[in-house]
């Protein structure tokens, strides 16, 4: 459950990097506006943090609700936390990667990352 909690820190961060680079784009007083008018577009540091935030999104629901369900089931076994740390770290390491634009490596950290969640997924299965 603290590797959980450590993920929506890390959801929460790439949310201020993102928003903190965007917002010293468009300034504070567009940002702060109704934003009716169109923004510039992003550069490619704010636009790489945007995909990068958005790539965990995609995958967060899927893990926080295995972490939950692995917990609640009685499935927080050693699977489960190397699956946790796994999908944590590289989560972790996928973001200056992203922001880089280094490719490949990215791509397989992407791969640890899943690994990680099925790993717990596994756990959780692997129980009853």
């Amino acid at each position: 459950m603290t590797l959980l909690g450590w993920t929506l820190v890390l959801a929460i961060v790439q949310i201020f990097l993102h928003s903190t680079l965007r917002t010293k784009e468009t300034g504070a007083a567009y940002n702060a506006g109704a934003r009716d008018g169109g923004a510039p577009p992003p550069g490619k540091v704010t636009a790489r943090l945007e995909r990068a935030k958005q790539n965990l999104f995609e995958t967060l629901p899927l893990f926080a609700a295995a972490v939950l369900a692995a917990h609640v089931g009685g499935a927080e076994g050693t699977l489960t936390l190397w699956g946790c740390w796994l999908y944590l770290v590289a989560r972790i390491v996928y973001v200056p990667l992203y922001a880089l634009g280094i490719p490949y490596v990215r791509s397989l950290v992407w791969l640890v990352s899943l690994a990680g969640l099925v790993m717990v997924l596994y756990a959780l299965l692997s129980n009853y």
